[in-house]
Order: C-alpha cells, then structure tokens, then sequence
C-alpha cells in the first residue's frame, strides 16, 4: 500500500509513523516540515517540492493559526486548501477559529498540481504571516 493510499483510508497517524525522521526537500510522495513560530512566521517562508509532496504545517508557537490558500494565487486546476477543511477562501475567513489549530497541532496538505501556492494565517496576515510551495 503507497502513502497515498493510506491517506485515503484515514491512515494519516501510519503515514506519520512511517515517514518519521523521513523529511524531505523534495521527491514525490515525501514530506516537507514547515513551522508556525511566535514570530508570526512560516519557516521556512518558501518551499520548492516535487508534485505528490506533503507539506506539513506545525505549529510550534503558543497561539492559534491558520494555513489558507489565497483563492486566486493557486494553479487554476489545483484544489482549494485551508486547515479547517474549507472549500473557498470566503469559508475560510468566514469562520476564523474553524480553522485555527493550536500549539503542537499540525496541518497536512498534498501537492499534485505543478506551480506556485501563495497562502496566509488569516489572524496574522496583517503580520505578514505568508508563505509560498512551488511544486515542480
């Protein structure tokens, strides 16, 4: 069974199980870590990763944020991501705190479509808590 089917069947605690320690820059079907810090910043601020990449957001700061895709800065064939589950961006400003995942919470997203996802903390935006993943 590949990563991909284990996320299916809801096996996101095995994949993370499997893939500890495994971080990866890049490469299909790996996972790239990005931090949520007190300094209302996403670290690293970009990242490049290969289609089929999970990025996982985790938050390591000791408030609530968000990760939400500006609607109109992803691919045009990519799905919509916000932690939360939301479909639009509109959702996702709508209801703040249904997506708000709190210190040592994490958010996972998987990248299959080529191209550039700019994305924000909507509680912190106006701290430019933004970010960027190209996926080659």
């Amino acid at each position: 069974m590949n990563r991909r089917q284990l996320l299916r069947l809801g096996g996101v605690t095995a994949l993370a199980t499997l893939s500890a320690g495994c971080s990866s820059a890049g490469g299909s079907g790996g996972t790239r870590r990005v931090s949520m810090n007190d300094s209302f910043e996403f670290d690293p601020k970009r990242v490049t990763v290969s289609a089929g990449t999970t990025v996982r957001w985790v938050n390591d700061s000791s408030v609530g944020h968000t990760v939400t895709a500006y609607e109109d800065e992803i691919p045009a064939d990519a799905a919509y991501f916000a932690s939360g589950g939301f479909d639009t961006e509109r959702a996702a400003r709508n209801d703040v705190t249904g997506g708000l995942f709190g210190p040592g919470e994490t958010y996972d997203h998987t990248f299959e479509v080529p191209g550039t996802y700019e994305y924000y903390c909507i509680p912190h935006e106006s701290s430019e808590m933004v970010g960027t993943v190209v996926v080659e």
